[in-house]
């Protein structure tokens, strides 16, 4: 590669960088980060593991989009909110399933609008199990998941779900 291309290249990227329309993901240590591990914790702790779902549904958008490889498409929260009824929240349920965020995988993406935060793609990969106790290392059901967030009269919300490569993998003991 020449020399005039890798520095239109080293140009370009700056140029991007500084502008703010590629950001990396933010510090683990930083405010927005901390937010969004918390408004993940009330969507998943609260309201799927202790099946609260009215009190994770405050933070959606009636018009929550979630996407899942294995279920399909959910086109509203109303609709979510009826198909964690009838599922793992279903009031005969006799075993509940939990819901484990892999800490170290969660990455938070913010997004600007000319310079102005509006929103911010959260990614990370969680698992689930039947045992309260379980960890990752001994789990054979884990997902990845992108949760795109919108601020919303100053309060975040969720907007869009994406729930992939649910994989189960095979279980060693230690």
């Amino acid at each position: 590669m020449n020399q005039s291309i890798k520095s239109l290249l080293l140009c370009s990227i700056g140029f991007l960088m500084a502008s703010g329309i590629a950001t990396a993901q933010v510090d683990k240590s930083s405010d927005l980060f901390k937010t969004l591990k918390a408004k993940d914790s009330i969507l998943f702790k609260i309201g799927f593991n202790k099946c609260k779902i009215e009190e994770s549904a405050k933070i959606m958008f009636d018009d929550l989009e979630f996407y899942h490889d294995k279920g399909g498409i959910t086109n509203s929260k109303e609709e979510f909110v009826t198909a964690m009824k009838k599922g793992p929240c279903k009031a005969d349920n006799t075993e509940n399933v939990y819901r484990f965020l892999v800490v170290e995988s969660l990455e938070v993406f913010p997004m600007y609008n000319n310079g102005e935060l509006y929103g911010a793609l959260q990614n990370g990969k969680h698992f689930f199990s039947t045992d309260e106790q379980m960890t990752y290392e001994k789990s054979n059901n884990y997902a990845l998941f992108s949760h795109l967030w919108i601020i919303d009269s100053g309060e975040w919300k969720l907007k869009r779900v994406i729930s992939y490569s649910h994989t189960s993998k095979e279980v060693t003991e230690n």
